[in-house]
């Protein structure tokens, strides 16, 4: 079995017939025939039927399609990666974020390394933090950032950033001329939650137990943006990491500081048992130039 006779198959599969094949391939019909009669012997079964002058797949012909279009995937990533080499020069850097510093944080890091690195293509995507330390775990992205409630087995994890939480507020709201919220400000108060796997979350219902202060949850959310979209909505008042909160002040929100203090912790997450190469290590330093440990 050979690459050119998977090629010959996998057209005569996507274009139903041996001769449209034959044409796309750019070779003869009885070309295109050999090739699969010779598949067939080497992998031991049967591809096609012939009746009438057509040829008909076989169900083990289908399966066998599942699996060459899965390694077709993969040498559509390897023209990728020639692609970018050719364009950019000097590799490819596999970047994740959670959302709440994807926007803020991440970008600046980002544009400081690609002026370090001009020759580097950058693959960057935002997900949940549980996603990103799978990806990195697995070796899909070179490194992450991740809030500091997931599970850090197989990845090294360090401390990233700290954020101290803050309240956002509707413009308009008995809270929005309060400098110092608390949480017996908060009791009975239509209130935007995070997810309840948060840790800043967990935090916040601690205090409001001790506090013995009850707001009423009506929605839930994982991300910080959408707790602001909410609050500027008007649909209640909400706990958030500040720096998401920049594109939403003064536009229907305001956000006041909240006391006990609570915190934001993010982690960043490389592959385990593995030295980062240069050009990780220059993004490492570069990301960490834009972290914040609040007090």
């Amino acid at each position: 079995m050979n690459i050119r006779q998977i090629e010959v198959f996998r057209a005569v599969m996507r274009n139903q017939t041996a001769s449209k094949a034959a044409e796309i391939l750019r070779i003869s019909q009885p070309a295109v025939s050999k090739a699969i009669r010779e598949l067939e012997h080497d992998i031991g079964f049967g591809l096609f039927t012939r009746e009438k002058g057509r040829i008909w797949p076989t169900a083990e012909a289908r399966l066998f399609l599942k699996e060459v279009e899965a390694q077709y995937e993969g040498l559509v990533h390897l023209n990728s990666a020639a692609a970018r080499i050719r364009d950019f020069g000097a590799g490819e850097i596999r970047v994740g974020s959670l959302s709440a510093l994807s926007t803020n944080v991440l970008p600046k890091a980002l544009h400081a390394f690609t002026r370090r690195h001009p020759g580097v293509a950058v693959n960057f995507q935002a997900q949940l933090s549980s996603v990103i330390r799978d990806l990195v775990a697995s070796g899909q992205l070179d490194a992450g950032i991740a809030a500091d409630e997931i599970d850090v087995a197989g990845v090294d994890a360090r401390p990233f950033a700290r954020y101290r939480a803050a309240i956002a507020v509707p413009m308009g709201h008995r809270l929005s001329s309060v400098d110092v919220i608390t949480s017996a400000d908060i009791n009975g108060e239509p209130f935007i939650a995070l997810s309840p796997e948060d840790t800043t979350r967990r935090s916040l219902e601690a205090v409001f137990a001790s506090a013995n202060s009850h707001p009423r949850v009506i929605l839930e959310t994982p991300y910080s943006t959408t707790v602001c979209a909410m609050v500027q909505a008007g649909l209640g008042i909400g706990l958030i990491n500040p720096i998401t909160a920049e594109p939403y002040i003064g536009k229907g929100l305001s956000i006041h500081a909240f006391e006990p203090a609570i915190y934001f912790k993010s982690l960043l997450l490389l592959p385990a048992n593995s030295k980062p190469s240069k050009i990780v290590s220059d993004f490492v330093e570069e990301a960490m130039r834009f972290s914040i440990f609040e007090v």
